[in-house]
Order: C-alpha cells, then sequence, then structure tokens
C-alpha cells in the first residue's frame, strides 16, 4: 500500500504539493508513483526562474522500466530545484515525500485557489485505488 500524506494535495499525474511559506510550495511524485516506475535513473527538471503552468509538462523522470512525463500541479515560478537529484536520483525512491522533493515553486496567484484545484489525501486514496 502506498503512503499518502494527510497535509498535501495531490494530483491526477500523481505529483504532490506541500505549502511550504507564503505563496511558495514544494512539489514531488507521490510514493504510488515512484513504485509505479520501478527504478528511478535520472530526472529532468525546469530551470530556476522558469514560468511553468498548471498541467502543463515540466520535465522528465525516467527509470529502468520507461520514461515519464512530469506535470506542473500549480502555476507559478521556480524558485528552487532539488540539486542532489542530478547525483541522486533514487532519492525520489528512497524518500519521495522528503529528500526526493524536486521543485519549489512561487505561486503567481492565491495560494488557497490554486491548492483548491488539487485533490485532497482521501481524494488521492480514492484514485489510487482505484488504479491498483
Amino acid at each position: 500500500m502506498s503512503e499518502v500524506k494527510q497535509q498535501l494535495w495531490y494530483t491526477e499525474e500523481h505529483e504532490w504539493v506541500e505549502r511550504t511559506e507564503a505563496g511558495t510550495v514544494r512539489m514531488g511524485i507521490t510514493d504510488f508513483a515512484q513504485h509505479q516506475l520501478g527504478d528511478i535513473v535520472f530526472v529532468e527538471l525546469p530551470a530556476e526562474g522558469a514560468a511553468i503552468a498548471q498541467g502543463a509538462e515540466i520535465g522528465t523522470i525516467e527509470s529502468v522500466k520507461t520514461v515519464s512525463d512530469l506535470f506542473a500541479p500549480v502555476t507559478g515560478t521556480v524558485l528552487r530545484l532539488n540539486e542532489a537529484l542530478e547525483s541522486t536520483p533514487e532519492l525520489v525512491n528512497e524518500s519521495p515525500y522528503e529528500k526526493g522533493w524536486m521543485i519549489e515553486v512561487e505561486i503567481g496567484s492565491d495560494v488557497e485557489e490554486a491548492l483548491g484545484k488539487l485533490l485532497t489525501a482521501d481524494e488521492y486514496k480514492k484514485l489510487t485505488a482505484d488504479e491498483s
């Protein structure tokens, strides 16, 4: 059974979002997604300062099985990348919610409004139960 954290928001594409500071969020892929992908060998992320739009492709994640697209869960500007993923992409498998986070984003609009468009933990649990 995959771990779903109550304090996070989720997308149907299996990204998670955590509010970090006023107007900023951190994102990564879920425990469910990393289990589906298998051993992660490479992560391609947008550049710092890049403008991203909710639902748009922002990078890729490569495992020994496949390459998958990463999608922006919110609209905003990339503030910071998890540079540790360049040399140790397996952090996504080992710790998808802590050490395996991918980017921090400054949201250009109301944070509550942006998070309101995402799935709650309970909604995400139901989604992944249907996909298992």
